[in-house]
């Protein structure tokens, strides 16, 4: 069997930037088993298996795989598979936006592609309404990055809470005061480990205000069981949705940076839909670049 294959950079408009996600086509014959080791094969942070989808709900459907896990939700190979679809000529284009609907295992995401006057294509996905899950206490968060309490960020109400958030996913999030604290980062690997092994959430993102670039008002690191990822589009969406909820910024609208320290700079757009106590989405939009077209055969 031969399944036409991508590599997509996404969150990126140069090839070796952003996160690289590779995304199978036609991945229909293949059993739950046989897309996780293909993931391990790739052994990129997702791979993505495009699927026939359901057409009275979806007009595309995909299953996101770790070389770990399979994902209910994730940002940058949506952004990926998206582009890769419509370079491909599997997504008609109409105009400057073309809207359709993603089925995930999480459920069903609203996406837009626009394009400008020079073909440039932005492709938007529409976060779920997030969800505020548990609080964590920081003497016992901190210590697992190698940062201690002084290192969380201070908002007009003291020290800004570490708490679970899912738009999709539920993912860490932990807001440290600058982007000096971030670069001390050290993984305490069996401190972190057992402290995914008690609560529930899948990823850590760490974050701090203002970018590493003028364009940016956030930089970010994020961190999976074994891997760092140069940029992760579900965070951001949490990330926003956390940054609004609890006021530490003015603005529902802002560009998130992530992946420099790795040598992959990537950005996205983000756009929190809704009142601070009444969050009805988040919209995170990113570019994205093709850099391999060809098949994988089993």
């Amino acid at each position: 069997m031969k399944y036409p294959t991508f590599q997509v950079d996404a969150f990126t408009n140069r090839p070796l930037g952003g996160n690289p996600c590779a995304v199978i086509f036609d991945a229909d014959s293949l059993e739950t088993a046989q897309m996780q080791a293909i993931a391990r094969e790739m052994n990129l942070s997702e791979t993505s298996f495009v699927i026939e989808p359901d057409p009275a709900t979806s007009d595309v459907r995909a299953r996101y795989f770790t070389p770990y896990s399979e994902i209910p939700m994730a940002g940058h190979p949506t952004i990926a598979t998206i582009y890769a679809l419509a370079e491909a000529g599997r997504i008609p284009i109409e105009g400057p936006s073309t809207n359709i609907t993603l089925q995930l295992e999480a459920g069903l995401f609203p996406i837009e592609i626009a394009e400008d006057s020079r073909g440039r294509r932005t492709i938007w996905m529409t976060q779920l309404p997030p969800k505020f899950m548990a609080t964590l206490p920081a003497k016992e968060v901190m210590p697992s990055f190698g940062l201690d309490l002084n290192d969380i960020l201070a908002g007009e109400r003291g020290p800004a809470p570490i708490q679970v958030v899912s738009t999709g996913t539920p993912q860490l999030m932990i807001p440290v005061k600058d982007i000096e604290t971030l670069k001390r980062i050290k993984v305490d690997r069996e401190r972190y480990l057992d402290l995914r092994t008690r609560e529930d959430f899948f990823s850590v993102h760490l974050f701090c205000l203002g970018g590493i670039t003028d364009a940016g008002a956030t930089f970010a690191r994020h961190f999976a069981d074994s891997f760092e990822d140069p940029f992760t589009g579900s965070a951001t969406g949490g990330m926003g949705a956390y940054l609004w909820h609890h006021e530490l910024i003015d603005s529902p609208n802002f560009v998130a940076e992530q992946g420099h320290g790795m040598q992959r700079p990537g950005a996205a757009n983000v756009e929190v839909l809704g009142p601070r106590d009444a969050i009805e989405g988040v919209r995170v939009g990113g570019e994205a670049v093709t850099i391999l077209r060809g098949e994988l055969e089993l």
